[in-house]
C-alpha cells in the first residue's frame, strides 16, 4: 500500500509536533497539507514536512492529496472539522475536545454510527503509554481483585493568567476522565470539585489547586489532584487500590541519585510532551496503520463524547460546589457493515 497523505489542521504546540512526527518517524505516511489560521506558521510547517499550505481547512479535507486528516485546531472548530471528514468517509484522528459541549458531541457520535466503520479516533494519548497499557492489563487479569479506588495527581508547571479553574477541568482534568473509564471500564455518573486554599501563583479567582472526586456507576471512586501552577516540574500519577493489592504508575523513569546537600531525587519531566513522547508517536502510528485499512484504531466518538460531559458536569461543579450528575444519552448502535 502506498503512504497515508495527512492534512494537519492546526499547527500549535501538538498540530507541529504530529506533523514533525509524521514527517520524521512514522512509517507509512507523509504529511501532504497543512492548514492553520496563522498564515506564516502555516508556512514554516509546511516548508519543514514537506507539505503545501490550504488557508481553507474545510477545503484541506476535501483536497484530493488527502487521505486522512489530523485535527489540532482549537476545540470550538472541531465540529464542522470532524463533520467533513465523515462526509467524506476519511478517518480522522482528533485531539481533545471531541467538541465544546455535550450536546455537539453526541450529535458527532450518533452521525458516525450511522457509518459501518469507525473513523473517528481521540487523542486521548495516555492509552497508548506503556505504564497506563501495562496497568489496565494488570485490571483486567483480575489478579489483584476488583478495583476500588483510583488515586491520581496531575500537576503542571505554569500555566498562563488566563487558565482558569474551568480550563483546569476541560485542559487537564479530561485525560483522568478518560485514564478512569479506559482503567475501570465503566462510566463517570457525578463529579463533585472541592476548592482548598489557593496558590499564590493563581491569579485572582482562579482556584488553583483543586480535588476532583469522580463516582462511578458501580460505586468506585476516582480523586484527582489538579495543579496548574506548581512550579515544579510536570507530574502525573495514578494509584489503583484494589482488593488484594495496589499499584502505582508515573513515578518518573531513570536512577533514584542522592546529591550534594542531601537532595535524593529523579530526573523529572519538564512537559507533557516530554512526559509522553513515545505515547504520541505510538499513538499515530497505530493510527496510520489502520487509516490505511480505513478506519481508526484508538478512543472513539463515545469516548470523547464521554469525556466532555464529564467536564462539562466538572465544570458546573466548580461553579457551584455541589456534587453534579454526569448525563448521557443512550449509546447509538452502529450501522450493519
Amino acid at each position: 500500500m502506498s503512504d497515508l497523505r495527512v492534512a494537519v489542521l492546526g499547527v500549535g504546540v501538538m498540530g507541529s509536533y504530529h506533523a514533525a512526527a509524521l514527517a520524521e518517524r512514522i512509517a507509512h505516511a507523509r504529511v501532504t497539507v497543512v492548514s492553520d489560521a496563522d498564515g506564516p506558521r502555516a508556512e514554516r510547517v509546511a516548508r519543514a514536512v514537506g507539505a503545501r499550505v490550504e488557508a481553507d481547512p474545510l477545503a484541506a479535507i476535501d483536497a484530493a492529496d488527502v487521505d486522512a486528516v489530523v485535527i489540532a485546531s482549537p476545540g470550538f472548530a472541531h465540529e464542522a472539522q470532524v463533520l467533513a471528514c465523515l462526509d467524506r468517509r476519511i478517518p480522522v484522528l482528533c485531539e481533545k475536545p471531541l467538541t465544546l459541549t455535550a450536546d455537539t458531541a453526541y450529535r458527532i457520535v450518533e452521525r458516525e454510527a450511522t457509518l459501518a466503520t469507525p473513523l473517528v479516533q481521540l487523542g486521548f494519548m495516555r492509552r497508548f503509554d506503556a505504564e497506563y497499557a501495562a496497568l489496565r492489563s494488570l485490571v483486567a487479569s483480575g489478579e489483584l481483585g476488583a478495583p476500588l479506588l483510583l488515586h491520581c495527581v496531575h500537576r503542571n508547571p505554569a500555566q498562563s493568567d488566563a487558565f482558569t479553574s474551568e480550563m483546569m477541568m476541560r485542559d487537564s482534568v479530561v485525560h483522568e476522565a478518560d485514564v478512569a473509564r479506559f482503567l475501570l471500564d465503566e462510566e463517570i455518573v457525578a463529579v463533585t470539585v472541592k476548592r482548598p486554599r489557593a496558590s499564590r501563583e493563581a491569579p485572582p479567582g482562579v482556584s488553583d489547586p483543586m480535588l476532583v472526586l469522580m463516582e462511578t456507576e458501580s460505586g468506585r471512586l476516582v480523586d484527582v489532584e489538579i495543579s496548574g501552577r506548581s512550579r515544579v516540574a510536570y507530574e502525573v500519577r495514578t494509584e489503583l487500590v484494589a482488593e488484594h493489592g495496589n499499584a502505582m504508575i508515573g513515578l518518573d523513569g531513570g536512577p533514584l541519585v542522592a546529591r550534594t546537600g542531601g537532595v535524593r531525587g529523579r530526573v523529572q519531566t519538564a512537559g507533557f510532551i516530554e512526559r509522553f513522547a513515545t505515547a504520541y508517536d505510538t499513538e499515530l502510528q497505530r493510527w496510520v496503520r489502520a487509516a490505511r485499512r480505513g478506519t481508526v484504531d484508538g478512543p472513539g466518538t463515545w469516548d470523547g463524547y464521554a469525556a466532555v460531559a464529564v467536564c462539562a458536569a466538572g465544570v458546573e461543579a466548580v461553579r457551584t460546589g455541589a456534587r453534579v450528575p454526569v448525563e448521557l444519552a443512550p449509546r447509538p448502535v452502529r450501522a450493519a457493515a
